[in-house]
């Protein structure tokens, strides 16, 4: 009798496919980039023990009210977001020819429902007005702009046209 040879069945070795999938889970943990938040750079005050209560000339502020559905009132004025600097820009330039301790500040104060994007593009337009102001002071002084000035010019333009911004806190939605 014949004996009938088999015919060995084609297999894949799969001994080392676990060794496998964890190099390759290593591998993708490790070069991949996580993109992290970090938040808004804001400065905050330092902590004064003994505070006083100064009153401020109303004519030196400048409120910015952003409520709920997103809609800006400047000074009692609806505007739109991208029009935040230009309606700020003319009154902080016209508060620089005033002393040292008369600076133009800008008060923002939103709701507490107030949707995120909406309150930093105001703040951003707000920072934007403040910087052109800055450039358009430099460029009348130094010829230049406000990035383009030595540290020293630098300084004596933050001096003239220092960005007061004041976040003030929302309110509480009342239900």
């Amino acid at each position: 009798m014949i004996k009938k040879k088999k015919i060995p069945e084609a297999s894949i070795p799969t001994a080392s496919m676990a060794d496998i999938a964890f190099l390759l889970l290593l591998f993708f943990l490790v070069a991949t980039v996580i993109d992290v938040d970090t938040g808004l750079g804001l400065t905050l005050p330092e902590i004064v023990e003994d505070q006083v209560e100064v009153k401020v000339d109303p004519n030196r502020m400048a409120a910015v009210l952003v409520n709920e559905n997103g809609d800006v009132l400047i000074n009692g004025q609806v505007v739109p977001v991208f029009q935040i600097k230009d309606m700020l820009k003319s009154r902080i330039a016209s508060k620089n020819d005033l002393p040292k301790n008369k600076k133009m500040i800008v008060s923002l104060k939103t709701d507490r429902k107030t949707i995120y994007n909406v309150y930093i593009a105001a703040l951003d337009q707000i920072k934007l007005a403040y910087f052109e102001v800055r450039d358009e002071y430099s460029n009348g002084k130094y010829g230049k702009k406000y990035s383009d000035l030595n540290e020293e010019q630098q300084a004596d333009v933050k001096e003239v046209v220092p960005i007061i911004i004041s976040i003030a806190e929302p309110e509480a939605v009342k239900k």
